[in-house]
């Protein structure tokens, strides 16, 4: 007998895991709750399944529910999940939080609840292209060792890649991807305004760019952050670097003591790598 599955929160990541669980018939879905009732009935149209409600006390009780709003509805959320009345001991109750911690829903867990969070690292700005690219994706996992034991076989089954993580660490984790992905984006910005700053239009500058950057992150991964390092600290051209960080500053004051920082960063990665050898 499948697993029954309730859902609150009608958003892309909602939709996303929805519909492919639904297509994969891994669970029986129930409930797709939304305060905006047109969200809760657009949700279960394109997951293909589900009942819209848009009231905590019309909801069925379920063997699973996934929050899936934004993070500071969350504990919100779960209060007046366990407020409904529809928990069970031995529920399951999760949510795909990168930034909060499964004890978000200690409401659910003084209810019997088990309690989980499993973050897909990745972004769901287009549920249509993610629910056809999601095999491969990871997603940390922590929690009760009880609901993680019935949550994984549903993330697997749509090709998750699942990674243990720490729970007190979890901040610093889900800032880890924060420098992974947003913050390259705004150094790469940052590098586009230098380029202006030299009269470099930014078209021209992203073509010089592109091949730079990709073989970097190419090589990076293919030999490790400390083999993939180039460039003057690397060299140990350090006059070259001073120099640098001087005009740079001259230009813009912020930029150059982002560029210190990073200087400093590099240095010790240099080092990391004269150890290795």
């Amino acid at each position: 007998m499948q697993p029954t599955l309730n859902i609150i929160g009608s958003g892309h990541l909602a939709q996303t895991l929805g519909r492919l669980w639904q297509g994969h018939r891994s669970l029986e879905l129930r409930d797709v709750l939304s305060r905006n009732a047109g969200n809760a009935k657009a949700a279960c149209a394109f997951i293909g399944g589900g009942r819209p409600v848009d009231d905590y006390a019309d909801l069925f009780a379920a063997d699973i529910t996934l929050i899936a709003t934004p993070d500071d509805q969350i504990a919100g959320c779960c209060e007046q999940l366990a407020a409904s009345g529809v928990i069970r001991p031995g529920t399951v109750v999760f949510h795909c939080s990168g930034a909060l911690p499964s004890t978000v829903l200690a409401a659910a867990a003084e209810r019997g609840a088990l309690t989980a969070s499993i973050h897909p690292i990745r972004s769901f700005a287009s549920p249509e292209q993610v629910a056809q690219s999601f095999a491969g994706t990871w997603c940390g996992a922590e929690g009760d060792p009880a609901a993680l034991a019935v949550l994984r076989p549903l993330f697997t089954g749509i090709g998750a890649q699942l990674v243990d993580i720490d729970p007190a660490a979890k901040t610093v984790y889900h800032a880890a991807a924060v420098f992974a992905c947003n913050y390259l984006v705004t150094l790469l910005d940052v590098a586009l305004q230098a380029y202006r700053h030299a009269g470099i239009p930014e078209a021209v500058a992203m073509q010089m760019m592109a091949p730079l950057v990709n073989k970097t992150v190419e090589q990076t991964f293919n030999a490790g952050t400390t083999a993939a390092l180039s460039g003057p600290i690397a060299r140990g051209d350090m006059a070259t670097v001073a120099t640098q960080q001087a005009a740079v500053t001259a230009w813009d004051a912020d930029k150059g003591a982002l560029y210190a920082m990073l200087a400093k960063e590099t240095v010790a990665l240099a080092r990391r790598r004269t150890t290795e050898r």
